[in-house]
């Protein structure tokens, strides 16, 4: 498996929490010292480990938050 940092510059929220205390969030995180990008994935209680997730630009970013702003979740 290749190797690959991370640095967390911004942890914007947390969406949900496991059982076993595993936290679904939203962070700011720059991946091999690049451009930061928003990242939602869930992380261990740690901050150790963390699963799969979804990586997104600002520009997608703004563009999830235009299609979530036309949605109604009530």
């Amino acid at each position: 498996m290749a190797e690959f940092s991370f640095e967390v510059v911004s942890n914007c929220g947390s969406l949900s929490e496991s059982g076993k205390g595993w936290k679904k969030e939203v962070k700011l995180i720059s991946w091999n010292n690049k451009e930061p990008k928003y990242d939602i994935r869930e992380w261990s209680p740690d901050g150790e480990k963390m699963g799969k997730g979804v990586t997104l630009s600002i520009s997608e970013m703004a563009a999830l938050k235009k299609i979530l702003n036309t949605l109604d979740l009530e």
